[in-house]
């Protein structure tokens, strides 16, 4: 790792920190009420663990394979990994128990092959579930009409614990033009919240990448999943 890379990074990271902090200000809120999560995917490790030693408290893995691969590498005495991808119900058992969040569930099979898993070590795993706020075809979540009915079954199965939602809105030009997804994203989330849903916490809105975070931020997201505006373009290929 060269030192221009680790001086790029000291830069990115100072600066996304200055942004969440304004962004955060503008809501009536700090920078400690906003988690700012590092993508991970295809970073390697030494990238990452200097960002952890800038202060990076929380990182996310997108592929099983991948996190497997770098699990042993992680700094994980100063940082959460936490798995932020499509996760199939194949691959749990390789990664309950490694990670403290699973951000991206979206079904009640999904949940149950996580509450077996997590049995079997006698932990408790949290989740987060997935809302395809944008009712894209091609990306995993549930529709938002649909919710309330999965965190009902979900609250019903031992062994884990919803702790709040993810999403991942469309594609759009402009910053500004994701709003009206992250303001639908949070009316959503108040709305679970004040049910008070036996199992089912509120914690936690995750929402917000490299290109729309602070956007995010002031609609309401507490955490944030940033990667190529701290590490740098991603070489989405290897």
């Amino acid at each position: 790792m060269t030192e221009r890379s680790f001086s790029e990074i000291e830069y990115n990271y100072k600066k996304i920190c200055e942004n969440i902090a304004l962004a955060a200000q503008s809501v009536g809120k700090t920078a400690d009420d906003i988690t700012f999560l590092a993508a991970t995917k295809t970073v390697d490790p030494e990238y990452i663990n200097h960002a952890i030693s800038l202060g990076l408290r929380y990182i996310g893995e997108n592929r099983v394979q991948e996190l497997l691969s770098k699990y042993d590498d992680y700094d994980l005495e100063h940082a959460s990994l936490q798995f932020i991808g499509h996760l199939q119900s194949n691959k749990v058992r390789q990664i309950v128990g490694k990670v403290d969040l699973i951000q991206s569930v979206d079904s009640v099979k999904l949940a149950s092959e996580i509450s077996r898993c997590s049995s079997k070590l006698g932990i408790t795993s949290d989740i987060l579930v997935e809302v395809n706020i944008g009712r894209e075809e091609n990306k995993s979540g549930v529709l938002p009409e649909q919710l309330d009915e999965l965190l009902s079954e979900l609250s019903e199965i031992p062994d884990i614990r919803v702790r709040g939602l993810m999403a991942i809105p469309p594609i759009c030009e402009f910053a500004q033009e994701n709003r009206k997804f992250f303001d639908n994203m949070r009316n959503i989330f108040l709305d679970i919240r004040s049910k008070n849903i036996d199992n089912i916490s509120m914690d936690i809105l995750s929402m917000g990448m490299s290109d729309d975070y602070q956007e995010a931020i002031k609609c309401g997201a507490n955490m944030i999943r940033v990667g190529s505006a701290l590490f740098g373009a991603r070489n989405y290929n290897i």
